[in-house]
């Protein structure tokens, strides 16, 4: 049975309940008609030009992105700009786009489960658990297998994450062992208080600024740090949300084709 867009939203709105989203958030429906079949779905970080124009042309009924399109209060949508142009075009096209962003990041599992997972961490629980329910929450802390050395630990999570020309940045002795480890998928720099007193090895996360992170590294039992990009921290989280979806999608008798974008919307494209 082929599902109505409203069909899947129900199944996404259980997996990410928009209720988990932060106050100043933009999650959801964004273009499409509830009562529309969804046959093709997309995966996708960024809601960019070229990820609509794969979904467009590839024939897609729905964009699911983890980054929202209009995040901000608009008060035209004139194909005069470029967030203007690509909201014509979906709906010209007839495809959908929905938005998980912050409510896929307090999720569990959840944006920082598959970052976690990626880098092979176990045992895993929030960084910042949510107040009416602990076990949701931004963040992960777990455990390696064994412990390894930073530079070790650091490779690992180069070889398990897409790799951008941003690379892997890392503050820390090469030697030092790592057994505990913090992860924030996405901007991770605001949580370095929680992340010090958690008392883990390292913290992995993404656009670690330079004066929180020498303030962070002037602690002599603060955390070695390993910052990647923004995308590549957050694009394992496609995978699990396909897959949630897929099977949520199963047990009420309904059958989509779905795809993963691996076009690569980190901002930098060239490294000198």
């Amino acid at each position: 049975m082929t599902p109505t867009l409203a069909d899947v939203i129900a199944v996404l709105d259980r997996l990410y309940d928009p209720a988990w989203a932060e106050s100043w958030d933009a999650v959801g429906l964004v273009t499409g008609d509830p009562d529309q079949p969804v046959r093709r779905i997309l995966f996708a970080v960024d809601p960019m030009r070229a990820v609509v124009d794969e979904a467009i042309s590839g024939e897609y009924d729905l964009l699911v992105t983890h980054h929202p399109l209009l995040l901000r209060g608009v008060n035209s949508v004139a194909a005069t700009t470029p967030k203007g142009r690509v909201v014509h075009d979906l709906i010209r096209s007839g495809t959908a786009l929905h938005v998980c962003h912050t409510n896929a990041d307090n999720a569990n599992p959840g944006v920082s489960d598959a970052l976690a997972a990626a880098v092979g961490l176990q045992d895993t629980r929030p960084l910042k658990p949510l107040v009416s329910n602990p076990e949701l929450g931004g963040g992960r802390i777990g455990t390696l297998t064994a412990p390894e050395p930073l530079k070790d630990f650091a490779r690992r999570v180069a070889e398990n994450l897409p790799s951008t020309e941003h690379g892997v940045r890392v503050s820390g002795d090469p030697s030092r062992m790592i057994e505990t480890v913090a992860v924030v998928g996405g901007a991770g720099d605001s949580e370095f208080d929680r992340v010090r007193a958690a008392g883990v090895d390292a913290y992995v996360t993404a656009d670690l600024r330079h004066h929180p992170a020498t303030e962070a590294r002037a602690y002599d039992e603060g955390p070695a740090l390993v910052d990647v990009a923004h995308w590549a921290s957050e694009w394992p989280w496609l995978r699990d949300a396909e897959r949630l979806l897929v099977k949520g999608l199963a047990e009420q008798g309904s059958t989509v084709d779905t795809h993963v974008s691996t076009l690569r919307t980190d901002a930098w494209n060239l490294r000198l």
